[in-house]
């Protein structure tokens, strides 16, 4: 059972003190909900479950919509279960519907930070820095105090795929839950990892670019140098050697042009001018 302190029930008279107040300071889950209703019966246990294991950094409030009709009515509930997650006195998210405990972890997480989060940020600058060994003792700590965040799984997917070792990185990303999985930071690592698998054997970038000097129509040199253009952040270079490569060349290594494109713009989180203008010149040349 959850701690009565963590979750209450609330009611129109009420909502200011135990929901606005107290938002002010940790944010405040209301859960609007009836007697009647089965999906927010099987919501409540998880809820109470969640409100228990965070042990204080969020709050319950449970509104019976049946005897709550006008509050229900100001929030504008149309369909129970509704959750709405309020914030310094504002309502800054909600979903409808009972979730699975997953995706409800995931909703939290957005809005607060979790004991590992700090680790995990300092053992990303480490690894930005060079410190492998001591980004890898603070994921060990991350993973001791929080075993269940998918984020520092993600975290230890960028550690290997730094020291090279990808096929752990993949194996790490696509073993994460489906609604991580499907997250445009996996999308744009597991991409990275394309990449980097494409620049492992390659020439130095020095010898492509002369062979392109010689032979501007030397296809596996356009497509090998916009791979190390991309691992030097050098998004533009690479895209336009790219759509050389798919003008000059389609079918080159089974469309490997368009391909390492599409894989850019997952790595570019699909957003953004350069995206859209390259993915225009893309669709206009193919169609």
């Amino acid at each position: 059972m959850a701690d009565q302190s963590y979750v209450f029930d609330v009611t129109t008279d009420r909502f200011q003190q135990l929901v606005l107040e107290n938002s002010m300071h940790v944010p405040v889950l209301v859960d609007f909900w009836a007697e009647w209703c089965n999906p927010c019966k099987s919501l409540m246990p998880t809820l109470a479950k969640l409100a228990d294991e965070y042990a204080g950094k969020f709050l319950v409030a449970k509104v019976n919509t049946e005897q709550e009709q006008q509050l229900a009515a100001h929030f504008q509930v149309r369909s129970i279960p509704s959750v709405k997650l309020f914030h310094q006195g504002q309502v800054v998210d909600e979903f409808m519907g009972a979730l699975p405990e997953a995706e409800i972890r995931s909703f939290l997480d957005k809005h607060i930070p979790r004991e590992s989060d700090a680790l995990l940020d300092q053992a990303d600058a480490l690894l930005l820095q060079g410190d492998a060994e001591g980004a890898e003792a603070l994921l060990k700590q991350a993973s001791e105090t929080d075993p269940e965040s998918p984020r520092v799984r993600l975290s230890y997917a960028r550690y290997m795929a730094t020291l090279g070792k990808l096929d752990e990185a993949e194996k790490l990303l696509k073993a994460l839950p489906p609604e991580e999985r499907n997250k445009p930071e996996v999308a744009s690592m597991l991409a990275r990892i394309e990449i980097d698998r494409a620049t492992a054997d390659s020439p130095p970038a020095a010898e492509l670019e002369k062979r392109l000097q010689a032979n501007p129509a030397d296809s596996e040199a356009l497509h090998l140098l916009a791979t190390h253009k991309v691992m030097e952040n050098d998004f533009e270079r690479a895209l336009e050697l790219l759509m050389t490569l798919l003008q000059k060349d389609r079918s080159y290594g089974d469309n490997a042009a368009q391909k390492e494109m599409l894989r850019i713009f997952e790595l570019l989180g699909g957003q953004g001018e350069l995206v859209k203008r390259y993915r225009n010149r893309m669709f206009n040349f193919l169609h």
